[in-house]
């Protein structure tokens, strides 16, 4: 589904104008539908359209209860654009606030290989993964991938803390099945920073990074550091929510999200 918004809030603006007026404005959209209805035909696959005024919460819940997407998809802002950053990080924050799994596209991403490299960040806390982001274990799973998992220490070598976190991304049950991740430390007094040096050292194709609704630290992935990786990584960044608490008993997938998720992985595949 193609979704083109102008504006992102978690007030909906419109509540200050008279409804004729936000009819006007989503009739004056019609030429960005008709541009979206043409990306649609260029896909090889069947996509549907939607064009709204704003993405609030209520929107992306509505969204999301009627297409059951496997995740949301987002383009980094257009550097000759900058007003672009703005929309593109409050959409961020309100669909990773909401627990949705989003996926963050640079413009220039290599799209003739499915990744190949797979950059897992993670800190030295437990984490259990939100039902939402469960199908989403199988990208992991793409074939000839290497895993990597990178923790991030302030300034000072951690080896507990690396040891730490490789255990937590294991007991996640995000690597299950697969083979044993390779290990890599990074020293950086600016958590972001570290996670893009950690991108460039391991020169990954994909980053995943956890989204808690809290973490050690003022926050891992505080909405700062979250825009700052989603607006400078050079290489998609794939957001999966983590459950508030962490859980032991068996976690289950919707049939619907697991069926989006290997069409996704579908869609990876270079178009025949």
């Amino acid at each position: 589904m193609l979704l083109h918004v102008k504006r992102a809030s978690l007030f909906d603006p419109n509540d200050l104008v008279g409804e004729g007026y936000h009819q006007q404005e989503l009739a004056r959209q019609t030429d960005t539908a008709a541009i979206l209805y043409q990306q649609a035909e260029e896909l090889h696959t069947e996509a549907t359209v939607e064009v709204a005024t704003d993405l609030l919460p209520e929107v992306a819940q509505d969204l999301a209860r009627r297409y059951q997407p496997a995740l949301f998809v987002l383009s980094q802002p257009d550097e000759t654009q900058p007003a672009t950053a703005n929309l593109v990080s409050s959409c961020a924050e309100i669909l990773r606030a909401g627990n949705y799994p989003l996926l963050v596209v640079p413009p220039a991403a290599a799209t003739h290989h499915a990744p190949r490299r797979l950059l897992i960040a993670a800190d030295r806390e437990p984490f259990a993964l939100a039902p939402e982001a469960q199908a989403l274990r199988t990208l992991l799973a793409l074939p000839n991938a290497e895993l990597f998992v990178a923790h991030v220490s302030s300034g000072v070598e951690d080896d507990e803390g690396c040891a730490l976190a490789l255990r937590a991304v294991q007991a996640s049950g995000l690597v299950d099945g697969l083979p044993t991740p390779e290990l890599r430390g990074f020293e950086h007094n600016d958590y972001a920073a570290g996670v893009l040096a950690a991108v460039q050292d391991i020169q990954a194709d994909l980053v995943v990074v956890l989204a808690r609704q809290r973490s050690y630290v003022g926050g891992l992935f505080h909405r700062s550091i979250t825009a700052r990786l989603l607006e400078r990584c050079p290489v998609p960044v794939l957001v999966l929510p983590v459950a508030a608490e962490v859980s032991t008993g068996p976690s289950s997938v919707l049939t619907s999200a697991a069926l989006n998720a290997q069409a996704l992985l579908n869609g990876l595949s270079p178009a025949n």
